[in-house]
């Protein structure tokens, strides 16, 4: 039998299989209307050699990129063990996308094969002529889509079964190598073309090694995420960190702010992840006499607003681990009750940092022995860093200029060395010369029982001063019907409460924020909105 190399997730979870074979690992919860989907490893080693035999005859081979339109599902996770047996790079995609993003994203890293999930065949149909690199598209049936094999093959889709079923008798899978792309992860996207980051199975598989050391994981914790798989977030520190360290996890297909708490208590979870706009919508949430009943321990949090960080954790009776970290590299840590509130913590024990003006040159601290600027990675012993974006050497080049991780963030550095996230580079709102905290805006807004989410962002300044900007809050009502939504009062309430600078210079009314897979806001789609439906936009009557 061959024996797969241990830093590649066939080598991890054909170890597992060796020796926990029915440790049920992953859980994709049910949401009360279909059966819990669970993996044991010996289920996703028997799984995943069927699945790679199926794409092996089809013609792919080591080296080729297989698109993925999949919502979280157990056959994701097969499909990404089989990947790594053959050799073969998963490009994870938000089902979500659609029309020329969806064309970009799989026709730029020349996808060979698409596997979507029914609700997602749509589009894919809508763009298959113009993405001359797809050979083949296999489809999931659901219970959303509800797509039957005859469906499928009407659509000259071939059904998921048929690959997931193939014969593994003659079947040699040559594995991945631990420097091989594993995935091929997108950047969100929030203001800009997403950009392809190359995930090998190496930096996989170590950073999954690592963190339930960083983040103080027990044997008997139960991780959960509502977060998408094609994100870094769910796929490492989920995901990653149960399989390869035998944790069990419990994923939901898709995030639910209601029923967050519920999934907890039923599974058992003790820990999950929340990111940016998260934390504020499950504030939103009418306060309920059980909030603090649940198993929750600690909660691992990459943008919880200092407004609310100690109301958060004694609403719920949570810990708080709030940490600053991307995809391409660079992690900080404030483990609970060791830094100061809103403070994004220190640099891992393995990183150097640095804090630099716009012209690259390190920041000198103040009279109060401070520092803004532009945060910057390395490692503690001087080993250059490496980002590539695929088929993209300039922004790789950029993006590690002179050795160091650019992480395009501007951040605060206090006296004794705890980090503040400020304002992502070009994003920052200023107003009148002073700078914005948005989240002091979110949390009044968010406090109000008519309000479900609220985002706040900025747009040019209609005074045209340069540098300065107005203050846009997108916010959902509960209510579906706008009709019934008093925006006069919402501006009453952030005058009363908040100084006149924050008041908002215009509330947009939607019945959604756009969001990216991993829950963050996107501002590109919000200013398109603002601009084509001037009926959701109102100013303060005065």
């Amino acid at each position: 039998m061959t024996t797969y190399d241990p830093l590649t997730l066939a080598g991890v979870v054909q170890q597992q299989a060796t020796t926990h074979p029915e440790f049920v690992v992953v859980t994709v919860e049910g949401a009360g209307v279909r059966a819990d989907e669970t993996r044991t490893y010996a289920q996703l080693w028997e799984n995943s050699q069927h699945l790679a035999a199926g794409l092996q005859r089809l013609g792919l081979k080591s080296g080729d990129m297989v698109g993925t339109l999949l919502a979280n599902h157990v056959e994701f996770i097969d499909l990404m063990v089989a990947g790594s047996l053959l050799g073969v790079a998963l490009v994870p995609i938000d089902p979500r996308t659609k029309g020329d993003k969806l064309i970009y994203m799989l026709g730029s890293v020349g996808c060979k094969a698409v596997i979507a999930g029914d609700y997602a065949l749509t589009e894919i149909a809508a763009v298959r002529s113009h993405i001359d690199s797809v050979k083949w598209v296999i489809g999931l049936p659901t219970d959303e889509g509800k797509a039957t094999v005859g469906q499928l093959r009407t659509g000259n889709i071939i059904p998921y079964a048929e690959i997931a079923s193939a014969d593994t008798t003659q079947a040699h899978f040559p594995g991945s190598r631990p420097d091989d792309a594993m995935e091929l992860i997108y950047t969100s996207g929030t203001t800009g073309d997403p950009k392809g980051i190359v995930m090998t199975s190496r930096r996989y598989v170590e950073t999954a090694k690592i963190l339930p050391v960083l983040f103080g994981f027990k044997s008997d914790d139960r991780l959960y995420s509502g977060l998408s798989l094609t994100h870094a977030n769910a796929q490492l520190i989920t995901l990653g960190t149960a399989l390869v360290n035998a944790l069990p996890c419990v994923l939901s297909r898709r995030f639910s702010k209601s029923r967050l708490w519920d999934i907890t208590r039923q599974y058992g979870c003790t820990n999950f992840t929340l990111l940016g706009g998260m934390t504020t919508a499950i504030y939103a949430e009418p306060p309920k006499t059980n909030d603090g009943d649940n198993p929750v321990r600690s909660i691992i949090s990459a943008g919880m607003p200092a407004t609310i960080w100690e109301e958060f954790a004694r609403r719920f009776d949570v810990k708080l681990y709030e940490f600053y970290g991307a995809a391409e590299g660079g992690l900080t840590g404030n483990p609970p009750g060791s830094g100061p509130i809103g403070s994004i913590g220190k640099p891992v024990t393995n990183l150097d940092h640095r804090i630099v003006d716009d012209h690259g040159q390190d920041v000198v601290a103040d009279t109060h022995g401070e520092r803004i600027g532009e945060l910057l990675f390395r490692a503690k012993d001087g080993t250059p860093f490496k980002v590539e974006y695929y088929g993209n050497p300039e922004a790789s080049a950029k993006k590690c200029a002179d050795g160091w991780l650019h992480m395009g963030d501007v951040v605060r550095e206090d006296k004794d060395g705890w980090l503040y996230f400020m304002f992502r580079k070009g994003s920052g709102i200023r107003r009148n010369g002073d700078f914005i905290n948005a989240a002091f805006i979110e949390k009044v807004i968010a406090e109000m029982p008519d309000v479900d989410d609220v985002y706040v962002y900025g747009i040019p300044s209609a005074n045209g001063v340069p540098g300065e900007k107005d203050v846009v809050a997108a916010v959902v009502p509960k209510d579906a019907d706008h009709g019934r939504f008093d925006v006069q009062a919402l501006y009453k309430t952030c005058r009363t409460k908040l100084e006149a600078n924050f008041v908002p210079s215009y509330i947009q009314v939607l019945h959604q924020i756009p969001k990216t897979a991993s829950e963050k806001p996107q501002d590109r789609f919000l200013v398109e909105a603002l601009e084509n439906s001037p009926g959701t936009v109102h100013k303060e009557a005065r």
